[in-house]
């Protein structure tokens, strides 16, 4: 569960290094994206048995540097069947 994500960041916490800016816009594009082209195609074969529900989950320091372009493809991304779940960790200012 979400306890054994935020484990595994901890422990490859102390094996990398983080570093801004931090862009997730472009993350939630190409995702968004993927969503997209499937919802596109289960469209095209008129068939609820493909359809498909994402979840984007980011984990953050909180050091974002892109937030107005956060809101903009979050907002384009709003019809989508997908979620984003922003989840802040450590002591930066979300």
């Amino acid at each position: 569960g979400i306890q054994g994500i935020v484990d595994a960041y901890h422990q490859i916490l102390s094996q990398i290094r983080l570093y801004g800016p931090t862009d997730f816009s472009p993350v939630i594009n190409h995702v968004a994206s993927y969503v997209r082209s499937g919802v596109e195609i289960t469209n095209w074969m008129l068939s609820h048995v493909f359809q498909q529900y994402f979840i984007l989950l980011i984990i953050t320091d909180g050091e974002i540097t892109d937030l107005d372009q956060i809101r903009q493809v979050t907002v384009n991304a709003s019809k989508l069947p997908m979620s984003i779940i922003f989840v802040s960790v450590g002591e930066a200012d979300f």
